[in-house]
């Protein structure tokens, strides 16, 4: 595995975006920007993968989120 040339913000918010071999972390300051923007590569069909909330050393709040359906 390739090393990151850049260091994860504390308490920002990461997901991976799979593009054939490549993994494009994407990044967002708030976990409701993350999460509109994770679902919505969820809905064009992209390989997502959550990883959470940074703390500087792991990440946290790593449930990978879903849509909530309106009734």
């Amino acid at each position: 595995m390739r090393k990151k040339n850049y260091k994860l913000g504390k308490g920002k918010y990461y997901f991976n975006i799979r593009n054939g071999q490549h993994a494009i972390t994407i990044m967002r300051a708030t976990k409701e920007e993350a999460q509109r923007a994770f679902l919505n590569y969820v809905d064009l069909k992209k390989e997502c993968e959550w990883l959470g909330c940074w703390n500087g050393k792991k990440f946290e709040e790593n449930t990978t989120p879903v849509r909530q359906e309106a009734n």
